[in-house]
């Protein structure tokens, strides 16, 4: 099956290899992370001495050294015959491995914030400002409404406020607190 590489020069021979062994193991990982299974990553070569599980990315991991090797192993096949000189040409699959597992890093992040949790919630309001949509009445005597923009979106939420003068609309307000799912806000 791999009869060709048995005419190649020993380094040649190694950056087959390496570039095979690396795919192949790249693609079983790659399939386990799409099954849903965790053993991706399965070695945990990290030198600090506490585990960091919950960081999303790892400098020294199994992961990161199959796409160093990745990105080495082809480098090297498909650079060999057009850099002459051996020590530049494992410097520059070097540097093309380095680069494999900094774009791994920038997708990791990417993907990351897909996972932001952006759900609205009533406490994350207090302290925050808005303007008055209908008019609220003093001294909690009844119910207005106000538009408050949280994570790029604009809400219309009832308000109430315990000054003794009316907010109108138009009027710039903050929250102060939450009674009963109603915004307890105060002119501004």
């Amino acid at each position: 099956m791999f009869e060709f590489l048995q005419n190649l020069e020993p380094l040649q021979q190694g950056f087959w290899y390496t570039a095979i062994a690396a795919s192949f193991i790249f693609l079983i990982q790659t399939v386990l992370t799409f099954v849903g299974g965790s053993h991706g990553d399965v070695v945990h070569a990290d030198f600090s001495g506490d585990s960091h599980a919950d960081s999303p990315f790892q400098l020294f991991s199994f992961r990161n050294l199959i796409n160093f090797l990745l990105g080495f192993g082809w480098s090297g096949v498909a650079f060999y015959g057009s850099i002459g000189n051996k020590s530049l040409l494992i410097f520059v699959s070097a540097l093309v491995g380095a680069g494999f597992i900094f774009l791994f890093f920038i997708l990791i992040l990417q993907i990351m914030k897909l996972t932001e949790d952006n759900t609205f919630k009533m406490e994350n309001l207090i302290g925050r400002a808005g303007e008055v949509y209908l008019t609220i009445p003093a001294d909690m005597s009844g119910k207005g409404k106000i538009t408050i923009s949280v994570n790029g979106t604009s809400h219309e939420l009832p308000a109430m406020t315990e000054e003794k003068e009316s907010i109108p609309s138009g009027g710039s307000v903050r929250v102060t607190y939450i009674y009963d799912k109603i915004l307890v806000v105060s002119k501004i």
